[in-house]
């Protein structure tokens, strides 16, 4: 069966109201409400509203604080320690990365780690809010233990996203977002429900086998780091992993390895945390402090512009820039609508169901 197309403020609507039904305050409603749904609008289909219901379990698990206290612990001029007080990750992150810029707007960067957190959504969300300052954003977050590193069957990672946002002159920014592994654990969600297989490099089952089963992590096995297999340079990928796990998780006094928490709520929490919840790191750097801004606007849309022209291989069509894709989804899905596939719309439905809430 086909996607069916929802607007985006049909989906925002019924978002922000399951969010205020399991108890946050209209502004981190609002605030989540924005940060799931970019996911949907910049074509990361297993980021967002897909998402929904899984942060209402992890509520019922009494794992998320609807209404935390979020709060500076620890801070010098330029840097800060933010405890999330186990809030929504949606809402904790944007307020850590409004420090940041406050920082880097006082002192010409700021640098944020977060414990106490969950999980965040999409790391462009976070990175892109330096944009409009002039300022170069980044964010980055550890994440369930699904990756095994290379040469080992055991679960250590996450998924450990990385995003930078950089702003231009005429052109759209760069904005590269992306997991630490060839493939993120959502993107397998999307194959199970579409019930197709998964392309080589993403997965290995429970004894280290390559695989192409998009359950493999439901009977043991485990997600690839970015390049799939050490020929491939799959020991890069769980090297930048290990350094996004270090920054997020050892940094802030969050969990880290195989003790961060699932996303999951029915998946049992570690025995032993060495650190509270999950770990995020965010930074801004006002580019000013560098060098004039428009100069480098004026350079970026030069870069910019050479990658667009550069020669394509046989067969393609043009060369894209980190964040075109995406842009291009968000343009496209402001004006056509959002595709949601049936398995979705049940579960949405379900949710309205469950707090007296129409979704159609």
């Amino acid at each position: 069966m086909p996607a069916q197309l929802y607007s985006y403020q049909q989906l925002a609507d019924f978002t922000k109201s399951v969010f205020l039904k399991i108890g946050c305050s209209t502004e981190h409603a609002d605030t989540a409400t924005k940060a799931l749904l970019s996911a949907d609008l910049r074509g990361i289909d297993s980021h967002g509203v897909a998402r929904l219901s899984g942060y209402v379990r992890l509520w019922e698990a009494k794992r998320v604080n609807a209404t935390p206290e979020i709060k500076v612990i620890h801070e010098t001029p330029s840097t800060a320690v933010v405890d999330g007080d186990s809030g929504l990750g949606l809402v904790i992150a944007p307020f850590a990365m409004q420090v940041a810029i406050e920082k880097a707007k006082q002192v010409g960067t700021g640098w944020v780690s977060v414990q106490n957190s969950n999980h965040f959504g999409i790391a462009g969300y976070h990175a892109m809010m330096a944009l409009e300052h002039d300022m170069i954003g980044m964010a980055m977050t550890n994440a369930s233990p699904l990756v095994a590193p290379t040469f080992s069957t055991d679960k250590m990672l996450g998924t450990n996203p990385i995003c930078v946002a950089a702003p231009a002159g005429k052109e759209p920014a760069f904005v590269a977002d992306l997991a630490t592994t060839t493939a993120a654990n959502g993107k397998l969600e999307i194959l199970q429900r579409k019930n197709v297989q998964t392309p080589d490099g993403w997965v290995q089952d429970k004894d280290g086998n390559a695989s192409n089963d998009p359950h493999a992590l439901k009977t043991g096995g485990a997600l690839l780091p970015l390049g799939g297999d050490k020929e491939h340079g799959s020991h890069k990928g769980y090297a930048l992993g290990a350094i996004v796990d270090i920054f997020s998780g050892l940094l802030s006094g969050a969990n880290y390895a195989p003790w961060v928490p699932p996303f999951p709520a029915y998946v049992p929490m570690p025995a032993q945390q060495p650190g509270k919840g999950i770990g995020h790191f965010l930074g801004a750097m006002r580019i000013d402090a560098f060098r004039p801004a428009d100069d480098f606007k004026k350079d970026m849309d030069h870069w910019i512009q050479g990658f667009r022209n550069a020669k394509t291989v046989k067969g393609e069509e043009r060369v894209l820039v980190p964040g075109d894709p995406e842009r291009e989804f968000e343009k496209e899905r402001l004006e056509s609508g959002i595709p949601l596939l049936e398995a979705v719309i049940k579960d949405l439905k379900h949710l309205g169901e469950k707090f007296s809430l129409s979704f159609s």
